[in-house]
């Protein structure tokens, strides 16, 4: 299949999120990471951030492309030639919102679909919200991100207390 893009903040990346992206590159010819430049949320990381540490985390990935969007996801997805966007699944939880999603967007452009892919379940209880909760509280976030991503959170919350 030609490509595909995965949408998301990705503030920050997680291991759910490029397991996610390996599974991906298994269906599709390329997978194209749209990290989102307005969406409602106030992100700890700038866009630049965002985008370099994902980068950094897939460079041993050479048929995934990190790139920035603003507005609709479909639109970005049509700007990239691609038919498909793909959503993670941590739980059942999550369903509800991505169908209601998947529906809007197959409303505003029946060409393109949907693609679901459930978290494995050792990834299940990471959001990157969570993280970041737990590495401003000073807690080990390890086993969750790239080691590189680690050092990015604690440098950030660090600046942060140092204020």
């Amino acid at each position: 299949m030609p490509s595909a893009i995965y949408p998301g903040t990705y503030d920050p990346v997680t291991y759910g999120h490029l397991d996610i992206v390996r599974r991906a590159i298994g269906v599709f010819d390329e997978v194209i990471v749209g990290v989102a430049a307005d969406n409602n949320k106030s992100p700890l990381f700038s866009l630049e951030d965002r985008i370099r540490l994902f980068s950094e985390a897939t460079a041993d990935m050479p048929r995934v492309i990190i790139k920035p969007f603003r507005g609709l996801t479909v639109n970005f997805a049509r700007r990239c030639g691609s038919g498909a966007i793909i959503r993670g699944l941590r739980a059942t939880s999550d369903f509800e919102y991505e169908f209601q999603l998947a529906l809007m967007n197959k409303k505003l452009d029946p060409e393109i679909e949907t693609i679901f892919f459930p978290t494995r379940s050792d990834f299940s209880i990471i959001s990157s919200s969570a993280i970041k909760t737990v590495a401003s509280l000073g807690g080990n976030v390890s086993e969750f991100v790239p080691e590189h991503v680690e050092r990015a959170l604690l440098e950030r919350y660090r600046r942060r207390r140092s204020k």
